[in-house]
């Protein structure tokens, strides 16, 4: 096996259906700590200039309400796409959204670990991306069938992480400025 740290110039995030409503049927996670490595992702994404992607489920009374701690991280709204597909990448919008980034690494965030973030990942390993979940980051509707998905997911050579070590492999030289405010984000996130 080889180890190569991500590169920010490499990678993009995918926000699934972390939105009101939906995050709140993950039991796996406990929804504190899961908006805290939300937010932490999302400041990374803003620290290193990392592409984001936040998609939707439709609701029925309009439009999604995406977590508040994206938007607060990235200090900006992002265009939301909404699928009417339990895989990003069966939706032509948020595909091309995707895939226009250029970037060959994809982490994603997002509940139902084993319904939006498992396809997802599956359909964006089947396109040769080197795709990962980030598991803090994700909710599951039950510890049966999200361990099921978890094992499925690295069966296909998808990498399992967690938002503190993304924030360790970005952070390189931590007395570089950028090193520096990326572990800083891993304190605040594991301090609560």
């Amino acid at each position: 096996m080889t180890y190569t740290p991500l590169n920010p110039d490499r990678t993009a995030i995918l926000f699934a259906d972390l939105q009101t409503g939906i995050i709140e049927l993950g039991i796996t996670n406990e929804l504190p700590r899961l908006r805290r490595a939300v937010s932490a992702l999302a400041k990374l994404a803003r620290l290193f200039e990392m592409p984001v992607i936040v998609t939707t489920a439709p609701t029925q009374s309009g439009v999604p309400q995406v977590i508040p701690e994206i938007e607060k991280a990235l200090g900006m709204t992002l265009p939301l796409h909404t699928r009417t597909t339990t895989d990003a990448f069966q939706h032509a919008e948020t595909r091309y959204a995707i895939m226009n980034t250029g970037r060959k690494t994809l982490l994603i965030a997002g509940v139902a670990t084993e319904i939006s973030v498992q396809h997802s990942a599956l359909s964006g390993a089947a396109r040769g991306l080197e795709v990962q979940v980030v598991l803090d980051a994700c909710g599951g509707l039950s510890p049966r069938t999200e361990d099921a998905a978890l094992r499925r997911l690295v069966q296909a050579g998808i990498v399992t992480t967690s938002a503190p070590s993304i924030a360790g492999q970005l952070a390189g030289d931590i007395t570089q400025p950028r090193g520096g405010q990326a572990v800083g984000i891993l304190y605040e996130m594991a301090s609560g």
